[in-house]
């Protein structure tokens, strides 16, 4: 398939200069000092309806007290993932633990209407050739992942010993036995010689710390717990009917609120949309699979598309390389190879990013005019106009949101100025002065990404060797063999965006780590170890390599407006003068996914294990 550039506007038409200092006045006025803690946990009325899970009935069991070879923290993608690749490895005694009523994690409890994957579904969903399985579409909607999860879990025989409704309250070492002391909320007490730490990204919800949030006497939910009950409909047939009588305001303008939105103006008597920061939205051309498209792909197509999404989304195009993606993730690359394959290539590293700085401010400029020839209200386009770097934000796509504000019953409320709500009361909210009388308060303000572990993992003790917390032991940045495992936490592995390799596809990168760990757990179990660990000299060498061979961003996420990629703006330096290592993708190779992956090849094909003390008393 072959797609077309995108009509940015000419270089010559854009004053970059002033765009840079009218991202800069934009930056300032949401920067909130209170960084993180504009956002708490739920707490009090609100925690409840937090754990409890709406979507499945909790089934009452005794208490499990057991031995067993690992448990996988999570049931979403990366807790999945671990879950296949231990199996495919041959360790079939272990159990995936997770607080929701199946497997599915973000695509579980996310079941707003409009709910759709916004990166393409033929990359995105892993294990398409094995599963036999094609998407029905490019962005595929949460219910058809859901049920794809659950083919996947039921395909490897994952649900046989999983525990569902089930919260981690704590892990400990225990020196004297080799194995970590597993204990929950449902009374179980189970000592694992393994823990794979695939807790996610998405998995806690975070609320806009609002004074007077808890006297409001109305309705109020986050996206991610979604009341039908409330708003009528179903998951699967979202016709909101219940709000034809109901004045309804949700907060954020994200990927969940854009996709939400349309149906919300659709149905309810009248809307508020609250906007502190609004997104990137581009077009979304979503037609069905074609049968025709789907008969000429190779055996391999999936890795070899992914691979595309890579070079598109996160490193460069060479010279003849076609976008296979063609959406907004893989636009200003794709401008890029159109542009130098009639002027010629670059010669230097120096000169492509010039280029590359140039097409940034372009695309953002085609961006903004989106908004004016679809939202009638000029005052309502221009406060709906992004001012910031393009991945200053998650780029989004849509093609009902910015008509939606055309509706009579609906109204864009911005609150950059007070850097969000300024209040709620019994009957609503205050914004800009002025109260607006609601019957429901919907929070799409995002999950605990980038915050600190605690808050991100929700597990109240996590202990390893000698008490230390990992916690306290993460505080002033990552430190682990591979990103994977870290000095002090025998046999414990982590799942995500720590200090490694990293791929443009999630899913990817959580598979290749569960590849990873499944097969150093094979090894240490085929060799009767108790207990595997980084040495602190492997450690020490490899957070060095990460360090000196990164690829430093900092100033681009400095500039950028506050968001969930740069920690809300917070400041990245420490009380020591010291760079954090704490970004929404922690610390990324910096020579590459490719490089990563060959290195991690290259250490699993010698087999002894380098750089990890073995453990055998």
């Amino acid at each position: 398939m072959k797609c077309n550039t995108t009509n940015v506007p000419p270089a010559a038409e854009i004053d970059i200069p002033a765009l840079e200092e009218k991202y800069r006045q934009e930056r300032e006025l949401r920067v909130n000092p209170k960084g993180q803690k504009q956002y708490v946990k739920p707490v009090d009325d609100f925690s409840e309806s937090y754990e409890v899970d709406p979507h499945t009935p909790l089934k009452e069991r005794d208490a499990i007290v057991e031995d067993i070879d690992a448990v996988v923290l999570g049931g979403g993608w990366s807790g999945l993932l671990a879950g296949v690749h231990l199996k495919k490895a041959g360790v079939t005694n272990f159990r995936n633990i997770d607080h929701a009523g199946d497997f599915g994690g973000v695509w579980y409890w996310n079941r707003y209407p409009g709910i759709q994957c916004d990166n393409d579904g033929y990359c995105y969903l892993p294990l398409l050739e094995e599963m036999g399985y094609m998407p029905p579409k490019k962005f595929v909607d949460g219910y058809d992942i859901y049920d794809y999860i659950r083919s996947i879990a039921d395909r490897f025989n994952l649900y046989e010993k999983a525990l569902f409704h089930t919260m981690v309250s704590g892990l400990k070492w225990d020196d004297g036995i080799k194995r970590w002391r597993v204990t929950t909320n449902r009374g179980d007490e189970i000592r694992a010689r393994f823990v794979v730490m695939a807790n996610g990204l998405l998995n806690i919800p975070k609320l806009p710390a609002i004074p007077g949030i808890h006297e409001f006497k109305g309705k109020m939910f986050h996206t991610a717990r979604w009341d039908y009950d409330y708003t009528g409909g179903s998951y699967r047939n979202p016709q909101l009917d219940k709000l034809a009588d109901k004045r309804v305001a949700i907060i954020g303008t994200g990927a969940t609120a854009i996709q939400a939105v349309p149906s919300l103006g659709k149905y309810a008597k009248e809307l508020y949309v609250l906007q502190r920061t609004p997104s990137t939205i581009d077009e979304r051309t979503n037609p069905p699979t074609d049968p025709e498209w789907v008969k000429t792909l190779k055996p391999g197509w999936q890795d070899e598309r992914k691979a595309n999404f890579q070079r598109a989304a996160i490193d460069t195009f060479q010279p003849g390389d076609p976008d296979l993606i063609c959406d907004i993730w893989t636009e200003l690359n794709r401008n890029l190879v159109a542009e130098f394959d009639q002027s010629g290539w670059p010669t230097s590293p120096e000169e492509y990013l010039a280029h590359r700085n140039v097409m940034d401010f372009r695309l953002m400029e085609r961006l903004r005019q989106r908004v004016d020839a679809l939202v009638e209200n000029k005052e309502t386009a221009e406060a709906l106009k992004p001012w910031y770097r393009f991945l200053c934000k998650r780029p989004c796509s849509n093609n009902e949101f910015y008509t939606t504000f055309n509706k009579p019953n609906v109204t864009l409320v911005d609150v950059s100025a007070t850097r969000g709500v300024e209040c709620m009361t019994e009957k609503g909210f205050v914004a800009n002065g002025k109260e607006y009388e609601i019957d429901c308060m919907m929070f799409a303000s995002g999950f605990e990404v980038t915050s600190d572990l605690d808050r991100r993992w929700g597990i109240e003790t996590i202990e390893g060797r000698d008490g230390v917390s990992i916690y306290n032991h993460w505080a002033d940045g990552y430190e682990t063999l591979h990103g994977m495992m870290s000095r002090g936490f025998p046999n414990q592995f982590f799942v995500g965006f720590y200090q490694g390799g990293f791929n443009a596809t999630t899913t990817e990168t959580f598979s290749r780590q569960g590849q990873h760990i499944a097969y150093i757990i094979k090894e240490a179990l085929s060799q009767g170890a108790t207990s595997v660990e980084p040495s602190q000299e492997a450690q020490d060498a490899w957070v060095r390599h990460v360090r000196e061979t990164a690829i430093d961003i900092s100033q681009f996420q400095e500039e950028c407006t506050p968001s969930y990629f740069n920690n809300e703006g917070e400041s990245q330096v420490d009380s020591n003068g010291e760079k954090k290592f704490r970004w929404y993708l922690g610390e990324s190779y910096g020579p590459g996914w490719d490089a990563f992956q060959k290195l991690m090849q290259e250490w699993r094909d010698k087999g002894d294990l380098e750089g990890l003390v073995v453990g055998k008393d």
